[in-house]
């Protein structure tokens, strides 16, 4: 059983990685922090894969990139780290693995779990990319700006959308974590533990 949730357990790292992928280029476009479904997949990869699992699916798309394929909004190549946007793909991944420690620390969560846990991996994310962002502009980018002028393009131009997408992953991802343990029989954390072993 165990190598079988191995296995299982890789397939969905590579399918949320890919997830994350595609979510980059649903996008609308805006000035330096452009807007993209990206974080919903975040959020799904945290709830439904665990805390490990979900850091993972998140550590191999930002990998990928940074190896050169074009995964990002902007395209990839180990210079992204150089991007204003580079902090949000950090938060993404603290932030799944977040998610996925609040939902374990609960044996049977509930539709409030999950949009707990959702609204505290957006503001994670935004916690580690808004700053981010005022030292990339300001330090190797060299366009200076202020700190309520980046906190109005990477926060308030898009946290409404977010939160909305964050209260909608969580409500989807109770319904995919009910339907995963009843064809698995078994329950996530149960799958961590035995991965931890």
């Amino acid at each position: 059983m165990g190598k079988r949730h191995s296995t299982l357990a890789l397939v969905m790292i590579a399918m949320f990685a890919a997830l994350t992928a595609i979510g980059a280029f649903i996008k609308i476009p805006l000035p330096i922090v452009p807007f993209t479904l990206q974080i919903v997949f975040v959020f799904l990869a945290g709830c439904l894969l665990g805390s490990r699992n979900g850091f993972y699916s998140q550590l191999v798309y930002i990998g990928v990139g940074l190896v050169g394929l074009p995964v990002f909004t902007q395209g990839g190549g180990i210079t992204y780290v150089l991007q204003p946007t580079f902090g949000y793909l950090i938060g993404f991944a603290l932030a799944a693995y977040v998610i996925g420690i609040i939902l374990e620390r609960v044996e049977t969560p509930t539709k409030k779990h999950f949009i707990g846990a959702t609204i505290t991996g957006l503001f994670i994310i935004y916690g580690i990319a808004v700053p981010y962002l005022y030292v990339a502009l300001n330090f190797w980018l060299d366009m200076s700006t202020s700190w309520s002028h980046v906190f109005v393009i990477g926060f308030l131009s898009s946290i409404v959308a977010d939160f909305c997408l964050a209260i909608s992953a969580a409500l989807l991802a109770e319904k995919l974590y009910k339907v995963f343990q009843s064809a698995r029989g078994v329950t996530i954390s149960q799958v961590e533990r035995e991965n931890m072993i």
